[in-house]
């Protein structure tokens, strides 16, 4: 089953959460009317190759244009053509960013898919999606446009200010014009009583003004620190989930909304008491407000503005290798890692080239890490106009590489007791911005990041990118691992799922986290709230194994990439299951029933196990040496599951593998994922590589010449007739005989 027809079998909860991430980015009648040719695509490298993001760019509106030409139904057509047309102008000028999109859409769907296999979801994505979340997310919507309301309103107080004061200036010139003589008569004596109102009214209003814009500015500000400040650590938090694999990450485009609305309406107030300050230029008078109160208000709305813009610098995309996209935060010296910042603020007047810097380990304690990294690359690039994402000004780093600083007496530095997976850096990022008479100086850092040196370290730094960001909301604390907190076994369960989800498109049910559970907890009645500590996940071995647990699940995972894909996702491999639960299930199948699962005693292994009975009725389990990479990379295990046979005491080979647990017949579960398939138009005879079993009988009393060879006697007989017996002695001879 593909992966959107197993979207759409979702219950309507799940749905909705489909629902939300397609959007004009992506709309969904593209992913409905393309849906097997987008899954067969490599977007998640194509969204780090621009080539390749080009060419994917080009044969999807190709395969948009053949679909409205096949498409009989008007309206449809016509939606169609305009789907096309909104694509190739969204993305012709950036490919990558559509790459990037899609390639983020597919991964949150085998992320919903393995969330609805479980009974429920686990603690991290239900405190991300709770009502009161979203409870929280309309309320400021709701405070923001009151801000805004609130903006216009004073404005039109202050126009109507600047209207009164005009009539009363002119009004008062035009007495003051008027000869000495007539200032005594009624006439005069009612324009001044009148002027005397207007000029009550005119401080009434002033005053009135500057009580709104007081309020004004205190709603704000409280804005700014409750709800706004909240969202914006609410999305950095769930970026860290993100990056370990959790949900999907949106609200960016949200939360750029309201810092840019938030930033329009100081402005505007900003604007506004500028103008009070030119009233006051014309027409002043003892008492008047303005000058009392208007350089507070300045202030405050400076430091606001101020406080705004700096948190709206943000890493809108961790540090990761193009090479390892499913890793983020992970960097090997000498290979390229990019990293992307946005402004959230988008104003007109911001508009222009701003030049960031990227520093790496800035303000390096001595002696907390025991290496020391420089970049190599431009690490100095400008902020431009991203239409892609509203018009926000953004810069993508994209060349840059660390390279480990050399010492010239040889040494390293001080040499702590971390592990060098276990040592935290950072990457600094500074910019000057200047807009209207502000000098504000932007500074903002990745997530906390793990430097190898080489692949075989990848494992341990991706368990120390998990453990920092599942336990931990602080965006640097580089010294956690120092004295790091323990997880529950209901935290890292949910974040194990997600590994599996991520990484090989399907996550973990209920049945094998408890079996993970049980392998790194052992039995425990209530295993939810266990703690489970760092040094027992990654750092020590499993009793009797030269692994640890962490070790162990990375090199499954591994293995599923490389040579299992399609037979994890269609959900054939049971994979987590222990021998007695594995024993209990098969107990009652009939013979020839088998089901896959991992190894427990070898790294990236994958066994079968099938039941069986014996001529007095006794039920057998039997279990194949496992598979590891070294066989699988010369034979597809489809292939190996097809052809597998067991030889038993001279008879001929069979294979035993009948049903996949519960009942499937293996042809019907596995025929679409066999590759090697006889040739009858080649001119030799086909041959095939089959894998076989021998069982031998202990009972069986007398050993020949037959026992070498895997044929009953009567095949045996057969060979002898068609062979002379120096070419049947040669055979047996030869060292490809065993």
């Amino acid at each position: 089953m593909t992966q959107w027809k197993q979207v759409q079998h979702l219950e309507i909860k799940f749905l909705e959460q489909v629902d939300h991430f397609y959007d004009d980015n992506f709309p969904m009648e593209i992913r409905q009317f393309l849906a097997d040719w987008i899954e067969n695509q490599d977007w998640d490298t194509a969204s780090n190759s621009e080539s390749m993001a080009t060419v994917l760019f080009h044969n999807l509106l190709s395969q948009l244009e053949e679909q409205c030409s096949q498409e009989k139904m008007f309206l449809q057509r016509h939606n169609l053509k305009r789907i096309k047309q909104q694509t190739e102008v969204k993305y012709r000028a950036n490919p990558l960013h559509m790459a990037g999109v899609i390639s983020n859409c597919l991964r949150e769907e085998r992320r919903i898919i393995a969330t609805s296999c479980m009974l429920e979801q686990g603690p991290l994505e239900t405190s991300m999606q709770n009502s009161v979340v979203f409870e929280r997310q309309r309320n400021l919507e709701n405070r923001v446009a009151v801000i805004r309301s609130s903006v216009l309103i004073i404005e039109q107080g202050v126009k109507y200010l600047e209207d009164m004061q005009d009539e009363f200036d002119f009004r008062f010139k035009t007495l003051q014009s008027r000869d000495p003589a007539e200032r005594n008569n009624d006439h005069v004596r009612q324009e001044v009583v009148r002027l005397q109102d207007m000029l009550n009214t005119l401080d009434y209003k002033r005053k009135e003004t500057l009580g709104k814009m007081t309020d004004l500015i205190k709603e704000i500000e409280s804005l700014m620190n409750t709800p706004l400040n909240e969202e914006l650590m609410d999305w950095k938090r769930r970026q860290q989930i993100t990056c370990i694999g959790g949900p999907l990450l949106t609200g960016l485009d949200q939360l750029q909304n309201w810092f840019t609305l938030t930033a329009q309406s100081l402005f505007q107030v900003r604007r506004q008491l500028d103008k009070l300050e030119e009233l006051v230029m014309k027409v002043t008078y003892d008492g008047d407000p303005i000058p009392l109160e208007k350089p507070q208000l300045e202030e405050r709305v400076k430091l606001l503005i101020y406080h705004l813009i700096k948190s709206s610098f943000v890493v809108e995309r961790q540090p990761c290798m193009p090479t390892h996209l499913q890793r983020p935060l992970i960097i090997k010296t000498g290979v390229l890692f990019t990293t992307k910042l946005r402004l959230l603020v988008k104003l007109p007047e911001v508009n222009y080239q701003l030049k960031v810097k990227a520093t790496f380990d800035k303000d390096l304690q001595a002696g907390r890490v025991s290496r020391q990294f420089f970049i190599l690359g431009t690490n100095t690039k400008l902020m431009d106009v991203e239409e892609s994402s509203n018009g926000c000004l953004s810069v993508e780093f994209r060349h840059l590489q660390l390279k480990e600083r050399k010492y010239v007496n040889g040494s390293k530095g001080n040499e702590g007791p971390l592990f060098v997976t276990e040592e935290l850096h950072s990457i600094s990022f500074e910019a000057q911005f200047c807009i209207q008479g502000l000098t504000i100086d932007l500074e903002t850092s990745s997530l906390p990041v793990v430097v190898i040196s080489n692949v075989s370290q990848l494992p341990g730094g991706w368990a120390s990118v998990i453990w920092y960001n599942l336990l931990t909301d602080e965006l640097k604390n580089l010294s956690f691992f120092t004295s790091p907190p323990p997880a529950t076994w209901s935290q890292l369960s949910e974040v194990l799922s997600w590994q599996f989800s991520s990484f090989v498109g399907r996550g973990l049910n209920n049945e094998q986290l408890s079996m993970l559970g049980e392998k790194l907890l052992g039995q425990h009645i209530s295993r939810n709230e266990c703690q489970v500590h760092w040094s027992k996940f990654c750092k020590e071995n499993i009793p009797g194994k030269p692994f640890s647990f962490w070790h162990w699940l990375d090199s499954i995972l591994e293995l599923i990439k490389k040579y299992l894909l399609p037979l994890w996702i269609d959900g054939y491999i049971m994979g987590f299951v222990s021998k007695e639960t594995e024993r209990a299930l098969l107990k009652e199948k009939e013979p020839g029933t088998f089901l896959l699962r991992f190894s427990e005693s070898h790294l990236g292994g994958i066994t079968f196990t099938w039941v069986d009975q014996s001529e007095n009725g006794e039920v057998k389990f039997n279990s194949v040496e496992p598979y590891t990479k070294s066989r699988l990379t010369a034979l597809p295990f489809a292939d190996i599951i097809r052809d597998y046979k067991v030889i038993v005491d001279r008879n001929v080979p069979e294979n035993p593998l009948k049903l996949l647990y519960p009942g499937i017949p293996k042809d019907e579960a596995f025929g679409k994922h066999y590759n090697s398939q006889p040739s009858t138009e080649s001119q030799y005879i086909p041959s095939v590589f089959i894998p076989v079993s021998q069982f031998t009988n202990p009972s069986t009393a007398s050993f020949s010449s037959l026992d070498l060879l895997p044929m009953s006697p009567g095949m045996f007989d057969e060979l002898t007739q068609k062979l002379s017996p120096v070419e049947i002695e040669t055979a047996m001879s030869s060292p490809y005989s065993e």
